[in-house]
């Protein structure tokens, strides 16, 4: 069981947040959820909590209405296998209304950031030639959606 369990709070979008982040990642699933009653706050029958799982991360989603907005000060990582996982993922999670910033950051439509990276950036990051990191640092620095062929690329010294 999960310790620790982000809880996202929505205005009134839960319903179609969890349908789309489901649809989104392959490994998910819609877990409980829970309706307003008759005592509210909420308008009566509409969805007030609800739980699911995105690549085994359980989440909780609030429809708590308009107080808070999301900011990029929370976001969550994606590691991703292959530039296919990193394509695939940027262009459903930017869809409809979302934007893209650099270095694999991206908002999408309902204010959640994201941040889309391949499993292997750490370890080039961090490697012991400081020359070879810092190239690899260059060119992510200069990347919107991460091109892991690029930074393979700078990371061997290659010219792009």
């Amino acid at each position: 069981m999960q310790k620790i369990i982000p809880f996202l709070w929505f205005d009134n979008q839960v319903e179609e947040a969890i349908i789309f982040y489901v649809s989104t990642f392959k490994n998910a699933k819609v877990g409980k959820v829970s309706r307003y009653g008759d005592a509210g706050p909420g308008p009566k029958g509409t969805i007030m909590t609800a739980s699911f799982e995105l690549e085994g991360v359980e989440f909780t989603a609030l429809n708590g209405g308009p107080e808070f907005k999301f900011s990029e000060a929370i976001s969550f990582v994606i590691r991703c296998e292959d530039q296919e996982e990193i394509d695939e993922l940027w262009e459903r999670l930017s869809e409809g209304g979302g934007s893209t910033n650099r270095c694999g950051w991206l908002k999408d439509k309902f204010g959640i950031s994201w941040q889309i990276v391949p499993n292997g950036l750490v370890t080039m990051l961090t490697d012991a030639d400081t020359q070879k990191a810092q190239r690899v640092m260059e060119a992510f620095l200069g990347m919107t959606k991460i091109d892991i062929g690029a930074l393979r690329r700078a990371f061997e010294g290659e010219l792009a």
